[in-house]
């Protein structure tokens, strides 16, 4: 690598750092679960993580003065192969501390990693560690450990659905850890992966379970199907003319979710494809921030 690269590479790494006021690295040392143990390094390709070496979150913190109890943690997408670490993750995180709410983006460990022993629940135990890792953590950062959200884009609102249906704690944490909850008291999905069967994005499934998944595990992973009356509030958004995840992912989720009466809203924009994001190409589109603020007002004890 030449001086010229590894300087920009440095000049990168520092930019990013100094919007998060901190770097958090998820676990122990030695104490990750469903792992070889493997010395891995984090790799990037095209803007993209393509391999961890570890779980982190970087915490975005908005001023003392403007910040309210709510916080979100960022789930970035990229199909289970990749994060979308900056466009998916720490652009969403300053958006929100606009609105007074602290953010932290979650890398997690991708699925497909060599490091992993099963595959399927990689992603999972990172973000219920880091949920747990908030609400015990919240006075530090002057939050509300019972107003934590997640949000996750694409293949990281499977995650954030994953997390906010599946009860079982995967993350063998012990003692005082053990109390402290898994599930977000709210959920935010944009374009997410739902369904792994007829409606699925093939590569977030390939990369989630296989290419040679059981029809049986696609069920169990395609998110409509674990829906209950105790699945936190949630807000999709979608675009009717998104051809990477197809919009029935969302319809799907909110049919369940009317089933059971939980509390949310579905917004399906006629165009958008799967970029809807901090940057939108059109006007329309980009109202998701609007209609994500006003409708996290009404989750809000302090509105």
């Amino acid at each position: 690598m030449t001086m010229k690269k590894f300087g920009f590479i440095l000049c990168l790494l520092l930019a990013n750092l100094i919007f998060a006021q901190e770097k958090i690295t998820l676990w122990p040392k030695g104490k990750m679960p469903n792992s070889k143990g493997l010395q891995l390094k984090t790799e990037e390709k095209d803007g993209r993580i393509v391999q961890i070496k570890e779980p982190e979150l970087f915490a975005f913190l908005p001023p003392k003065e403007e910040r309210k109890p709510m916080a979100v943690i960022v789930i970035p997408g990229g199909g289970y192969y990749k994060l979308t670490y900056d466009l998916g993750g720490y652009q969403i995180a300053k958006w929100f501390n606009t609105l007074g709410i602290s953010a932290f983006v979650l890398n997690y460990r991708l699925p497909i990693s060599p490091d992993v022993k099963q595959r399927e629940i990689a992603p999972l135990q990172d973000i219920q560690a880091a949920i747990k890792y908030i609400r015990k953590n919240a006075d530090q950062y002057g939050i509300s450990p019972e107003q934590i959200g997640v949000i996750g884009t694409s293949a990281g609102g499977h995650l954030a659905a994953s997390v906010s249906n599946i009860t079982t704690d995967y993350t063998e944490l012990k003692d005082d850890w053990i109390s402290i909850s898994t599930i977000p008291n709210f959920a935010i999905l944009v374009s997410p992966v739902i369904d792994l069967g007829e409606f699925a994005h093939v590569g977030s499934r390939n990369s989630l379970l296989g290419e040679n998944a059981s029809q049986e595990k696609i069920t169990e992973y395609s998110m409509q199907n674990r829906v209950t009356e105790k699945t936190p509030p949630t807000l999709l958004l979608h675009a009717q003319n998104d051809k990477t995840v197809p919009v029935m992912n969302s319809i799907l989720y909110y049919q369940a979710m009317t089933k059971t009466k939980v509390k949310g809203a579905l917004y399906i924009f006629p165009e958008g494809e799967h970029k809807i994001g901090i940057t939108n190409k059109s006007e329309l589109t980009d109202n998701w921030k609007k209609l994500c603020s006003d409708w996290l007002k009404t989750l809000s004890p302090n509105k």
